[in-house]
Order: C-alpha cells, then sequence, then structure tokens
C-alpha cells in the first residue's frame, strides 16, 4: 500500500476501470422504415421537393429558351409600339395639314368673293355717277325726281353691303383715300392740304377703299 502526500492510504491500481461496452439490443421489425424516417427527419428536400426540383432542372434549358422567345417579342413589341407612335403622329400632322388648307381655302374663297363683290360695286358705281351727272340739270319733273330715286335706291344697296362713300370734304389731303386733280391757292396757312371740293365721290368696301375720290385741295401760297 503506498501513501499519499498526505497520509492517507491509497488502494494499489492493479487494473484500469474500463466502462463497460452498451448493451446490445436486437432491431426490432421495420429497422429499415425507422431509418428511413431518420434519413428523411435529417433531409430537409421531401421526396416530392427533390423531384420537382430534378424535374425542374431538366426544364432549365427549355425555360431559357422560352425567356429567349420573350426578350425577342418584347423587343418586337417595342418596334411596333414605336411603329404605332410614328404612325400617329404623322396622321396627326396630316390632320392639321388639312385643317391648315381648309382655313387657307377658306380665307381665299373669302377674299375673291370680296373681290367679286367689290367689281359689283364698282359697277353700281359707275351706274350712279351717271345718274349723277342726269340729276346736275335736274328740275322737278317727274323724269327727275325718278333718276333721283333709282340712284339713292342704289346708294341704299351699296351701304346694305358695306359699300359707302368717302366723306372728305374739309378734311386734310390722304393720298390713300383720294387724287388731286386740282390745286387752289389759300391765304389761311390752317387750310394748307385740305380738301376744298369732291368732285367725284370716292367708295369704302368693308373699311377698304375701292375708288378713289377725286379732289380739288387748297394750297398756301407765301405771300
Amino acid at each position: 500500500m503506498t501513501r499519499h502526500k498526505n497520509g492517507l492510504p491509497s488502494e494499489p491500481m492493479t487494473q484500469k476501470t474500463r466502462p463497460a461496452p452498451p448493451a446490445t439490443e436486437s432491431a426490432p421489425e421495420g429497422g429499415t422504415q425507422s431509418l428511413e424516417n431518420e434519413d428523411n427527419a435529417n433531409n430537409p428536400w421531401p421526396a416530392q421537393a427533390r423531384e420537382a426540383l430534378e424535374k425542374t432542372l431538366e426544364e432549365v434549358p427549355a425555360l431559357g429558351e422560352q425567356l429567349r422567345q420573350l426578350a425577342s417579342l418584347q423587343g418586337e413589341l417595342e418596334a411596333a409600339r414605336a411603329r404605332i407612335d410614328t404612325l400617329a403622329r404623322a396622321y396627326q400632322e396630316v390632320e392639321r395639314d388639312k385643317e391648315d388648307f381648309k382655313r387657307r381655302l377658306g380665307r381665299e374663297r373669302e377674299r375673291l368673293l370680296e373681290l367679286e363683290k367689290g367689281k359689283m360695286a364698282l359697277l353700281l358705281i359707275e351706274a350712279i355717277d351717271e345718274l349723277e351727272l342726269c340729276l346736275k340739270n335736274a328740275d322737278a319733273s317727274a323724269l327727275s325726281v325718278g333718276v333721283r330715286m333709282i340712284r339713292d335706291n342704289l346708294l341704299k344697296k351699296l351701304k346694305e353691303n358695306e359699300v359707302v362713300a368717302l366723306e372728305l370734304e374739309g378734311t386734310l389731303f390722304n393720298p390713300n383715300f383720294a387724287e388731286a386733280v386740282d390745286l387752289q391757292g389759300v391765304d389761311n396757312p390752317e387750310d394748307n392740304m385740305k380738301i376744298l371740293e369732291v368732285l367725284r365721290p370716292g367708295y369704302a368696301f368693308k373699311e377698304q377703299v375701292i375708288r378713289p375720290a377725286r379732289v380739288r385741295v387748297a394750297r398756301y401760297l407765301v405771300p
């Protein structure tokens, strides 16, 4: 017997103590199934999921081809949209041009119609001039009264169609409204270039002169 340093006896160690091996139990029936269940429990992918995954992996090339076709169709769709937008803008431009052409055509038609009205008015004005000549030496006869009535009726028709005689006597001479066919000297400088007498009346159609008047104009002469 040996003693420790503290003086206590210790038992001799003749053989190392080993743990007893675990008792071997016989596997119950269905052991294989228990192992499979254990495998399924340890495997995060059930059998159906594995089959679906394998099937999906087999279909990956086909999916890639479908994706490429989808991308191609998407590009064709974008190109078709761009063409449609281009055609829509072109159609809108055509519609605007058509409307502009209609407006221009309408304005041109109105202008031509105004010109025709002006020409007809000039014919009536010439007829009125002839009647005015006849009335210069008119008397109280029925013929003179009839001629005066015809003249007044023609003037009324002209006014109804916006053709009016220019009232220029006493105003300053304007070459846009009258032609100076005679000059008369005056002593008052304030009367210089004033219209003293209308020798032939002028007419305007819708504020546009269709025939200028012929007038006698005053001219101040410096003494």
